[in-house]
């Protein structure tokens, strides 16, 4: 009886054993999991995804609560503002406002955010000013310095500032006048994140991050297509472009914004790039959202968080001298190429990465689609 008992209650310890040894491997795995979700997009070369870094517990950033003429109060007065190229320098205020890097104790903080709106003085039909920006930083700049002892202790070298004008902090739509400005004084120790990046420019200084453009991610939520639908060759162009491709058979060209443009987007293939008034354009947010690999036709151009994206895995890159050849370019482009760039575009953190904050809470990433045909060349 005594051995019966004995030969129960090891196979009851066994049975425990196996239990917990099955949780532990089902515990193995999901962390292991965790770590392709988190790890496994981030070697460029193996995987080819986004390099992802979690910077919460590691740094802390200290948000001015400036005066309300300084950012909300732009706003009120002219709400176009929220739905420019420009706006993210809102967007990323509001982020920040709410997000678990923000402290509310300078003291802890590693950084420190002055939230200015500076393009939100706007043209009748909706363009930039950009005359009463440098007035209006050198305000906020020189409050914080009078009110607060941080900015000043390292001259604003731990501070940093959104400027998502055409030329950053130069403040100008003109690039002649842009140089010919250059930085303010007042920012050039600080660290600036801007949507223009061009090497050897004097309007982004070495130490600046060059990040995304704002495109409505609303917008683009209601122009969504159904998954796995065809393929053609789209190429969204300017006139230049249209210039050198009207008479040819493989482009359908259009000089002109058509209605349908974000559902042609996404039956696309390829999305033309090119340089705007600076070399960066919300229309290469739009082309990875939509999974389009983009042809980016901009020399020297300093692309948005190039040390985490990929960029050479999933964009096409032409010189301006080979635009005439950017029919021939595409069309010979091995298949097994187009569908590894279009996987890559497909994996949802590549789109996270473009999209601001607002975007996958409110609504969920976009899909995106990896089936390619080449039947047509639309522009």
């Amino acid at each position: 009886m005594v051995e019966e008992i004995e030969e129960a209650e090891e196979r009851r310890k066994k049975k425990k054993r196996r239990k917990m040894r099955k949780r532990r491997e089902k515990k193995g795995r999901e962390e292991e999991d965790d770590e392709v979700g988190k790890e496994g997009c981030v070697r460029i070369g193996s995987a080819g995804g986004v390099s992802r870094d979690d910077p919460i517990g590691r740094f802390k950033v200290f948000v001015y609560e400036l005066p309300s003429k300084y950012n909300k109060d732009v706003v009120e007065k002219d709400p176009r503002c929220l739905n420019h190229m420009f706006a993210a320098e809102i967007f990323m205020h509001r982020f920040l406002l709410t997000s678990p890097v923000r402290t509310l104790i300078p003291e802890k903080a590693d950084w420190f955010y002055i939230p200015v709106y500076s393009t939100c003085d706007l043209t009748k039909n909706g363009l930039p000013l950009p005359f009463r920006s440098p007035q209006m930083m050198r305000s906020a700049i020189q409050l914080v310095a009078s009110n607060w002892l941080y900015r000043n202790r390292a001259e604003g070298a731990d501070h940093f500032f959104i400027v998502p004008h055409d030329f950053g902090a130069c403040f100008h739509y003109q690039e002649e006048i842009a140089i010919e400005h250059g930085i303010m004084p007042l920012l050039q120790r600080a660290t600036l994140i801007q949507t223009f990046g061009q090497r050897n420019h004097v309007c982004l200084k070495k130490n600046s991050v060059v990040f995304p453009p704002y495109s409505s991610p609303q917008k683009m939520h209601v122009h969504m297509l159904p998954p796995n639908i065809p393929h053609s060759i789209f190429i969204g162009a300017r006139a230049s472009l249209w210039k050198t491709f009207k008479n040819n058979p493989l482009f359908d060209i259009s000089t002109e914004h058509p209605p349908t443009y974000y559902e042609d987007m996404q039956q696309a293939v390829f999305c033309l790039c090119p340089l705007g008034w600076a070399p960066w354009s919300p229309g290469l947010v739009e082309a990875v959202i939509f999974g389009c690999i983009p042809v980016i036709i901009a020399d020297d151009i300093v692309l948005p968080f190039a040390d985490a994206i990929p960029w050479e895995e999933i964009a096409v890159f032409a010189a301006k001298e080979d635009v005439p050849k950017l029919d021939t370019i595409l069309t010979l482009l091995p298949t097994e190429i187009v569908l590894r760039k279009q996987r890559l575009l497909a994996n949802p953190w590549m789109k996270q990465a473009m999209e601001f904050f607002a975007a996958c809470s409110s609504w969920g990433c976009l899909p995106s689609n990896s089936e390619w045909s080449c039947s047509s060349i639309f522009i």
